[in-house]
């Protein structure tokens, strides 16, 4: 898809027809991704030891911590492409391009580096700690180990090529070419599956959760290979620029990026930080508890990203017109996207509420845990609806530039409202009220969106907080 093609998508082709060549792409990425994230933990569960199972989960925090990356110089340079696109500045484009990726290089190795030299503390910080008068000495040396062979592979030397996996794709999809975007990412995903079973289990190399680690970083090296092709084949159609001599310190660029990039940063640690509180919480109540509600939130992820991915996805249709002043189109994709998302979403909780005790017994055989699991399935369900109108929202203003907005949003989101929701539902309904707080949450929420939703829509003033 070359310069003018790109134009004609944004600029001339039926609204609808551009949402569904934005969105499709990226919600079956974000499901492939789904299921990619899924996988190491699978693999390594076949295995039927408990040590090797905890050096995933301990590791967790760590793969997290890449998402900040991600979100700063991804969706941060990402936006800022598309409206430097809308007002036409084809070379800044360039310029914005080449900023973003060097700093995403640059932060990629720096995180290489500390990880590798650092190793022993961050194993620590993570929680496989090694207490050599532990009576427990071996089992804790197991787990060390295990820990450290899968952080070797999957975050030190898979920092490079997974921060800059998800950055290229932002790139590349900031232009409109949603498809190689998310042909990128799904190679890497679909690879990762397929090596996860040779590394890991005993008839390939049987290297356990290192195996895993490894699988992980080859399938991301993967995807970054077929960025680079890419990117080289289409060098003289793209406006993608990843040629680290053009870098260079506009402040114009500086506040653009980093006006959505940061914001969008917090947001992910905010959730973070929600995710642990309600897991505290949960885990008061014992590990069927906790079990039930793990299963849980992996059913709800799947509507969730395909919530999510058609969010992003229009992203830089909204970002083009709302720079080149063609309102209209804009309000027309946002609302035709928001139309039929909402109505999935809302047969989404019909089907996974008749049907919650089924789902959960896909995951498990337990009785219990199937219980608790279609109690607490309606109450995540029940925020769906909601959601989507929300994280609509959140990408117009990242699209558009107003990171404040999308800042408040998470804020509003995590803090004011479903953490204290959560401690109140608690209270009240003990265990079964927990469910319901992001519903609670989210339903607030929709209520701020839609007014400010429709201010942007309806043309006023949108207070973006990149350079003009």
């Amino acid at each position: 898809m070359d310069a003018r093609t790109n134009s004609t998508l944004f600029e001339k082709e039926a609204v609808s027809s551009a949402v569904i060549k934005l969105a499709i792409p990226t919600i079956i990425s974000s499901l492939v991704m789904v299921i990619y994230n899924l996988a190491d933990t699978y693999f390594v569960g076949l295995l039927d030891d408990p040590v090797q199972t905890a050096a995933v989960t301990l590791a967790a925090p760590a793969l997290l911590a890449f998402n900040a990356i991600n979100n700063l110089f991804g969706v941060g340079t990402s936006s800022a492409m598309s409206r430097l696109l809308g007002r036409g500045e084809t070379e800044k484009v360039k310029d914005c391009s080449a900023f973003g990726f060097t700093c995403a290089l640059f932060c990629a190795v720096l995180f290489f580096l500390l990880t590798w030299i650092f190793q022993t503390p961050l194993l620590r910080l993570l929680g496989a700690d090694l207490e050599p008068s532990s009576h427990l000495h071996s089992a804790a040396m197991d787990n060390f180990s295990a820990t450290a062979g899968y952080v070797k592979w999957a975050v030190s030397f898979g920092a490079v090529p997974s921060i800059l996996n998800v950055v290229f794709a932002y790139l590349v999809r900031s232009e409109g070419n949603s498809l190689h975007a998310s042909i990128g990412t799904m190679s890497g995903c679909i690879l990762n599956m397929i090596l996860d079973p040779i590394f890991i289990l005993p008839f390939g190399l049987n290297m356990g959760a290192a195996g895993a680690g490894l699988a992980t970083c080859l399938s991301n090296c993967a995807a970054c290979l077929y960025f680079l092709v890419l990117l080289y084949v289409r060098r003289k159609q793209t406006c993608v620029c990843i040629d680290i001599r053009r870098f260079s310190i506009q402040k114009s660029i500086v506040l653009d990026v980093f006006g959505v990039g940061i914001p969008a940063s917090i947001q992910n640690l905010l959730n973070v930080t929600g995710m642990t509180v309600f897991n505290n919480f949960a885990s008061a109540y014992g590990s069927e508890v906790v079990a039930a509600m793990g299963i849980v939130q992996k059913i709800q992820m799947v509507p969730m990203q395909i919530a999510l991915g058609a969010a992003q996805g229009i992203m830089p249709f909204v970002g083009y017109n709302y720079a080149s002043g063609s309102r209209g189109r804009m309000k027309e994709a946002v609302m035709y996207l928001l139309k039929r998302a909402i109505l999935l979403m809302l047969v989404v909780v019909a089907a996974g509420s008749l049907f919650s005790g089924r789902l959960i017994g896909l995951f498990i055989k337990n009785e219990a845990v199937i219980s608790y699991g279609s109690r607490f399935l309606i109450g995540f369900l029940l925020a769906l609806p909601f959601s989507c109108l929300d994280y609509t929202t959140v990408s117009v203003f990242q699209a558009i530039g107003a990171g404040k907005k999308s800042l408040l949003f998470a804020f509003l989101r995590k803090i004011i409202l479903e953490i204290p929701a959560l401690v109140l539902l608690n209270y009240l309904i003990p265990l079964y009220g927990m469910p319901f707080a992001s519903m609670c949450a989210e339903l607030i929420l929709s209520m701020v969106a839609v007014r400010m939703l429709s201010q942007i829509l309806r043309g006023q003033r949108a207070d973006s907080d990149a350079a003009p």
